[in-house]
């Protein structure tokens, strides 16, 4: 995991995160700047740069967790969908794999005439806190 990697210094603990999974080879945690609050990144612990670069043996924990991470923020958030996405080199503003899980919901206003996507911010910590315990709860549920 390379030093200056904010994502690998995530997966290892050094860096403060609101974690809604973790395991031996993924992690899940809160989007500091969400789309929509709920916004999870989904993760390998691992260092690898693109969905490219992703190992087999990787494929079905990321994606596994990827697919409960929808389900989690769907129901921790009464959320009536979700989107799911991933950027290659091209906007990709970590080179470390992640995969956005945005919670969402008729009319919300994330696709609009023009795809110009507005972050959010958590108005506390705390209140980032409470959805990632939420979605952490609804998480351990989804199989």
């Amino acid at each position: 995991m390379p030093a200056s990697c904010v994502f690998c210094q995530i997966a290892r603990g050094e860096v403060a995160s609101h974690v809604v999974h973790r395991d031996d080879d993924v992690i899940a945690f809160l989007d500091r700047a969400p789309l929509a609050l709920g916004h999870v990144l989904v993760m390998p612990t691992a260092h690898v740069e693109t969905l490219d670069d992703l190992p087999d043996a990787l494929l079905v924990p990321v994606f596994g967790a990827v697919r409960r991470s929808s389900i989690a923020v769907q129901k921790a958030l009464d959320a009536a969908g979700s989107f799911v996405a991933t950027n290659t080199r091209i906007s990709q503003s970590v080179p470390h794999l992640h995969i956005h899980v945005v919670p969402r919901n008729k009319g919300d206003g994330l696709f609009s005439t023009r795809l110009i996507w507005q972050r959010k911010k958590y108005e506390t910590d705390s209140d980032m806190a409470d959805i990632a315990t939420k979605i952490r709860a609804a998480y351990e549920l989804a199989r």
